[in-house]
């Protein structure tokens, strides 16, 4: 048991992950309501909306093609235009590809979140220094939290910075489509790991095969990390605006 608690990278991903969906629906939605609180009109709203992603929806739907052409499954349509489904969700873009083997076609889903993550660590560790504000929270406190707050916003690219990582990794999480062929690729690996363990080869796999995938999971975490901080940043404001915007309008309807 303590050898399996030594690896908490799963852990850490997971309880950056849920986070992140929450705050991503309540984002959006809050965004959406701005939009259509300020134009009066849905298709001007979803417009705006669509707009404000451009950058993420771009490399999202960028990736899936890229990914399909790589591994030499055709591809059709391509938009990066935003349609309404008949069930009212907003979709921001597609990419049409043709059907192919479980593997491919996983790794075809899963492309906007490999290439969407490497832009989110790169932005949020590389450009931005996120992790510097936790180092300094811990070690100097709120004094040493706030002087570096202030350099960071006063750097003439911060703002553009924060947009493209708040875009990209608000739009980087595969959609249900995308998923659609992980469940076979899972049930097949999960097979194969009890066949493995039954085998005798528990022991193996927890000292060759453990601390690697430990580590990728814990990256993975710190991503996913940096994209919950942007978004709770980006939410308050949002909805603070966004109940103002509201009564304004219920007194002035």
């Amino acid at each position: 048991m303590n050898e399996i608690l030594q690896y908490r990278g799963l852990l850490w991903l997971i309880l950056a992950l849920g986070p992140l969906l929450i705050l991503q629906r309540l984002l959006h939605r809050e965004i959406q309501l701005i939009f259509l609180y300020i134009t009066r009109r849905v298709d001007l709203a979803m417009a705006l909306f669509s707009l404000l992603f451009f950058p993420g929806v771009l490399l999202h739907e960028g990736s899936h093609f890229l990914a399909a052409r790589l591994l030499g499954v055709r591809t059709g349509g391509f938009s990066i235009l935003p349609h309404l489904l008949p069930d009212g969700r907003l979709q921001l873009g597609y990419v049409e590809t043709a059907a192919a083997d479980p593997m491919r076609e996983a790794l075809i889903g899963a492309a906007p979140l490999l290439t969407g993550g490497l832009f989110v660590a790169f932005t949020g560790v590389s450009r931005l220094n996120l992790p510097e504000l936790w180092v300094q929270l811990e070690t100097g406190g709120l004094s040493a939290l706030h002087n570096t707050s202030t350099a960071l916003l006063g750097r003439q690219d911060f703002w553009i910075w924060f947009y493209l990582l708040f875009t990209v990794s608000s739009t980087m999480l595969p959609s249900a489509s995308d998923r659609h062929a992980w469940l076979p690729i899972a049930l097949v690996g999960g097979l194969l790991l009890a066949l493995s363990v039954l085998a005798g080869a528990g022991p193996w796999l927890m000292k060759n095969l453990a601390p690697p995938l430990d580590r990728l999971f814990a990256s993975a975490a710190m991503i996913f990390y940096i994209s919950d901080f942007t978004h709770l940043v980006l939410l308050i404001p949002a909805f603070l605006l966004e109940k103002s915007l509201s009564l304004l309008i219920m007194s002035n309807p």
